[in-house]
């Protein structure tokens, strides 16, 4: 692994694991268009060069182009319901037969529907909302909603956040493989030190005293004029689940310092906390919500910001104004979605399943001492290691047989499987991750 890799987003695709694997299992005729997709894409950390390539995707499952399926439990966050569900499947064909397009200056019934719903579900009094391309996109809006709304410009973010790729969001996210050697970000991007209690810069000692949040309240007293505090109400990359008075608090202290709350759950709304909202855990109103990836169906690409009534305050600017902003076919994907996740009591399950899996991890990772922790919020599973290196290697030793996951922070196995997963197949997938863990630590120690 070259000393520049950056192995907070896991499975870089640079060093000697990744070729090593590649040169196990792919077969010629792959490795002819994983060249070719190397010669006319940029190249960038994470994913081009790619290490695989698909033919097909369908429920939980992916088919490489050599066969072989495997089960997919990163999916990047955007297959709550799953790849192909029959219910996105048809609405998309009736819609795309009929209105396959929408220009902005009008409107069409699966945009107005699916904001009707999403804002009845929503955990505010009385909300408003705009559509997006994508959860980047809808994290500008929200950063110049907050700009408009409040005077002010400044922000409070979390160190190690992810909150999209573009040049304003890498400004209040936190992941060093996203800004490093970009040059001057937004001004007043603030950061502080994230909910972590197993890592805590306070010295919380592994049970969280919120002084994570007594510093957010000292920082909006000095800074005196912050427009908003930015927050991954659980966040995805590994799984940190902040205790139940860390939202309570921070409202409390964004109310009397004037500052909006804005919670980004792009990866973990619509059911994957086992919430609709993952805020709803916690009881408590934000004044904006802004989610995407899985509001797509597992297709299309569709984002959202979520607002209180009371930041209805842009009629004479464009926060958004984008192309595809009221876009049909993503829309009806999206009432779909939620039709899903209603009839088939998928918040319910993931609770449900989510229990289950602690329990399950619990008894299979005693008497590991490469398992630090298990952290679990649904279907949102996140098994830290001791050692990041490990954690590679068992990404790979997985993929070998059959199963795909994220890695995250370096360390931390993060498995998000489709909230209607087959539970033969999520069961399975727990034991082979300690199946794996245990056989890299066999390894070390016997090396």
């Amino acid at each position: 692994m070259p000393p520049e890799a950056d192995r907070s987003e896991g499975d870089v695709n640079l060093g000697t694991r990744r070729a090593g694997w590649q040169a196990q299992h792919i077969d010629p005729a792959t490795r002819a268009l994983l060249d070719e997709d190397a010669r006319w894409f940029l190249h960038q950390s994470m994913s081009t060069p790619c290490l695989n390539a698909l033919q097909g995707a369908q429920g939980a499952w992916l088919t490489d182009t050599a066969g072989r399926r495997i089960l997919d439990f990163h999916g990047n966050s955007l297959h709550q319901i799953g790849y192909g569900h029959p219910a996105v499947l048809a609405a998309m064909r009736e819609t795309l037969e009929t209105l396959p397009f929408s220009p902005r200056r009008y409107t069409n019934r699966p945009a107005v529907d699916l904001a009707r719903r999403l804002c009845q579900s929503a955990p505010m009094q009385g909300a408003r909302l705009l559509f997006a391309p994508g959860g980047t996109a809808a994290i500008g809006m929200a950063l110049k909603l907050a700009r408009l709304a409040t005077g002010r410009f400044k922000t409070i973010s979390m160190w190690d956040a992810f909150h999209g790729a573009s040049l304003d969001a890498i400004s209040i996210g936190g992941e060093a493989v996203f800004r490093r050697g970009i040059g001057p970000l937004l001004p007043g991007s603030e950061h502080v030190p994230p909910c972590d209690p197993g890592h805590c810069v306070f010295g919380c000692g592994g049970s969280c005293a919120l002084r994570c949040v007594d510093y957010i309240d000292y920082c909006l007293h000095k800074e005196g004029d912050v427009a908003a505090v930015i927050v991954e109400t659980v966040r995805c990359t590994d799984v940190q689940v902040p205790p139940a008075d860390y939202y309570r608090r921070l409202r409390q202290i964004c109310d009397r310092h004037g500052a909006l709350l804005i919670l980004d759950e792009i990866p973990i709304a619509l059911g994957r906390t086992g919430h609709l909202f993952a805020i709803e855990r916690y009881g408590i109103e934000p004044d904006m919500i802004v989610i995407g990836k899985g509001l797509g169906g597992g297709s299309m690409p569709l984002a959202a910001l979520i607002a209180r009534e009371g930041l209805n305050v842009g009629p004479h600017i464009s926060l958004g104004h984008y192309t595809h902003e009221k876009n049909p076919l993503a829309c009806a994907a999206g009432l779909a979605v939620l039709d899903v996740i209603e009839q088939e009591d998928l918040l319910a399950r993931s609770r449900r399943l989510g229990v289950e899996v602690l329990e399950r991890l619990g008894g299979l990772t005693a008497g590991l001492p490469a398992v630090k922790q298990v952290r679990v919020a649904g279907l949102l599973i996140g098994i830290e290691l001791r050692d990041p290196d490990s954690a590679e290697a068992v990404l790979y030793r997985c993929l070998s047989a059959g199963l795909s996951f994220k890695v995250g922070q370096g360390n931390v196995l993060v498995l998000a499987p489709p909230l209607n997963v087959d539970e033969a197949d999520l069961f399975w997938a727990l034991a082979c991750v300690v199946d794996a863990v245990r056989a890299e630590t066999t390894a070390v120690a016997g090396a």
